[in-house]
């Protein structure tokens, strides 16, 4: 597992700093290692969102498998929500296979966006998604259950920020108001922060809060952690939400 600091080397002849012969591209590339907080605390605090076995050779169809499945669940709940609400309510969705059966479970902060006619919407829902996979030889199962709190996880507190950007609202008012709606959710700590041409202004540049704790380095902390692209009428902003829930 890669680690977020820079390797040391001895390197031969003249100390240039570099790795060995490196070429300067190739040295930034060793130093500057990042990784994601969840990626970094699977098996202590965070588990797979996708459940599955398959050979080598057909790893990669499965994993393009997972993202139309998540693709078209996402692009239908768009489709199907009400139109006065401002977040699709997904906080995140499993996918667990087997040889016969495709078991997807979506949580959901606000199902009702969705399930107005729940019979009728889950049908239709799987249908979409079976059509997207052509798959006939296994049976997809979908279910959806709802959370608590739901501004406390990182994905739907993203589409809030991104809604309000996208209504021409201060960032500021617009990550004070999203810290307010995560005290509410009974979280430890929260970052937040907003990259890009912000207010419309010709440079871009970076925008952060933080309030509470965030212990990005401590692998005992469940840290909830998600990325969002908005598109406003004046380029392409990047949101970026980091939340502590609680310390094992």
């Amino acid at each position: 597992m890669a680690k977020g600091r820079g390797r040391s080397s001895r390197t031969q002849g003249k100390s240039s700093g570099r790795p060995g012969n490196a070429s300067p591209r190739e040295t930034w590339r060793i130093i500057g290692q990042k990784i994601n907080p969840l990626d970094f605390r699977l098996g202590t605090t965070q588990s797979h969102h996708s459940l599955w076995f398959a050979q080598p050779k057909k790893y990669s169809e499965g994993l393009r498998e997972d993202k139309k499945i998540r693709d078209s669940v996402k692009n239908y709940v768009q489709k199907n929500r009400r139109l006065s609400s401002g977040v699709e309510g997904i906080a995140r969705i499993e996918i667990q296979k087997r040889l016969d059966l495709i078991q997807v479970i979506i949580y959901m902060g606000f199902p009702k966006l969705l399930i107005e006619d729940r019979p009728r919407k889950l049908v239709e829902l799987q249908m979409n998604v079976q059509k997207e996979l052509n798959c006939m030889n296994r049976k997809l199962n979908i279910a959806i259950i709802r959370i608590g709190n739901p501004y406390g996880h990182p994905n739907i507190l993203t589409e809030f920020i991104a809604r309000q950007l996208k209504n021409r609202v201060s960032f500021r008012k617009a990550m004070k108001k999203a810290i307010e709606l995560t005290e509410q959710a009974d979280s430890k700590g929260i970052q937040i922060q907003i990259v890009g041409r912000i207010d419309g202004k010709e440079i871009a540049r970076v925008e952060w809060i933080r309030e509470g704790r965030v212990p990005l380095q401590t692998i005992g902390a469940k840290i909830e952690c998600c990325s969002y692209r908005v598109r406003p009428i004046y380029g392409v902003l990047g949101i970026k939400i980091w939340i502590f829930i609680d310390e094992e």
